[in-house]
């Protein structure tokens, strides 16, 4: 295992992905001085893909596979232009979840294709099929690099995909490598640890919901805890960390992750609001404020009301062309929202007035387990517990996950 360390190219921010959390707000929103300096101290962040000293000796000369998507920015140009343009052998890429180029619905198949700028052949890993690719496929290359900008939840299939080509590099004795990018919620870690009964697609491994990690440092913990399918572990995997981050870092992404990501607030909601996918209630996708307000055709006592409509990134939304009542959450200070981690008052509160209505709230599937991660946090809704009752049972479980992680970070907490 080798762990790469310092380089030189500044990633830039750019206006594609909006926060209410910028500087000019701050003294309105009444935030802390320290949230406001690391907020800046992220201007300074310097991503693995942009420290191409470190990795392009490294791969020089070995055929690649690369694992990315939209978020793989080096200021203006993708990685694949840039390792590319240093003389390196792309010969695969592979596609996660919303496709290479993040165009696809949440959960829609993607079928593999061909570069039209490079040439280069896509291989996708979310085309319903199979997650793992062919022998033949394999075969192509020496070496995989993961380069995707991941939203730090247990339920973001990013470093589920990432995951599956770890244990496809073990089996096949492939060499790894990631380019670290900072995790936009990497200062917190909450919420229950996933019942590996519920192992699925939004959930791969025992971490908390939100495990406050970046994909290098996960990829470490996943690979050194023997996490890998039948204990398979990677040979040789190496980082490629970032510059000037730290877990505390408020640092602003410059592209969408995914389409219903559109801006800081609903990545900081996101922990809090996405068991909303496992219910009736419609979470704004289909709105230009996804991720930003819950509600539901058969909710009552609100002023707030959306319809959520077919668009770009919600073909099909829950609740579509019907007028929904409920909670616009747009006005929320972000750093507010940061420190109160997972917020199951919204949850609770959907579930206690659709049951006045008489309405269903959860789907017929146990999606909504699958995503929280166990099945006691819905008994203990139905059963009327609070927010913080909820939050009790699952502290101690991340205080442990706290400790086993420690050897694999890569940044001060």
């Amino acid at each position: 295992m080798n762990i790469l360390k310092h380089g030189l190219l500044l990633l830039c921010c750019s206006a594609v992905l909006t926060t209410a959390a910028c500087t000019s707000a701050d003294k309105a929103a009444g935030r802390s001085s320290s949230a406001t300096a690391e907020t800046k101290k992220a201007e300074g962040v310097i991503t693995g893909a942009a420290r191409t000293d470190q990795y392009v000796p490294l791969l020089k000369g070995k055929r690649i596979a690369l694992l990315s998507n939209q978020t793989g920015m080096v200021g203006d140009k993708h990685v694949l232009d840039v390792m590319l343009e240093k003389g390196l052998n792309v010969v695969t890429i592979f596609s996660p979840e919303h496709g290479f180029r993040g165009k696809a619905d949440a959960g829609e198949h993607v079928s593999s294709s061909v570069d039209e700028k490079t040439g280069i052949p896509i291989a996708s890993l979310y085309d319903g099929k199979s997650r793992y690719p062919s022998k033949e496929t394999m075969d192509k290359f020496d070496v995989i690099v993961t380069d995707l900008q991941d939203v730090g939840l247990r339920f973001y299939t990013y470093y589920v995909t990432m995951i599956d080509l770890m244990e496809a590099a073990a089996q096949h004795g492939k060499d790894f490598v990631v380019f670290d990018r900072p995790n936009p919620n990497g200062m917190t870690v909450d919420g229950p640890i996933l019942d590996m009964n519920l192992k699925s697609g939004v959930g791969r491994l025992p971490i908390p919901t939100v495990y406050g990690m970046t994909m290098g440092e996960l990829a470490l913990m996943a690979n050194g805890e023997g996490w890998l399918k039948n204990g398979l572990k990677v040979k040789n995997l190496q980082v490629i960390p970032c510059e000037n981050y730290t877990h505390q870092t408020r640092y602003q992404l410059p592209i969408a992750p995914s389409p219903n990501l559109p801006n800081m607030l609903s990545i900081y909601l996101y922990p809090s609001l996405c068991y909303f996918e496992g219910t009736t209630v419609s979470l704004g996708r289909g709105t230009d404020f996804p991720f930003q307000c819950y509600g539901h055709p058969q909710m009552t006592g609100y002023d707030f009301s959306f319809t959520p409509v077919s668009r770009f990134g919600a073909k099909t939304p829950p609740q579509q062309d019907k007028l929904c009542h409920g909670v616009d959450l747009r006005g929320l200070d972000p750093e507010a929202v940061i420190a109160q981690g997972i917020n199951l008052e919204y949850v609770i509160d959907a579930y206690n007035n659709l049951k006045k209505a008489g309405a269903q709230f959860y789907l017929k599937s146990n999606f909504f387990d699958k995503l929280m991660g166990n099945t006691r946090v819905r008994q203990m809704i139905a059963e009327g517990k609070t927010a913080e009752q909820i939050k009790a049972t699952w502290r101690e479980g991340i205080e442990i996950f706290k400790k086993q992680r420690k050897p694999y970070l890569l940044y001060p907490e």
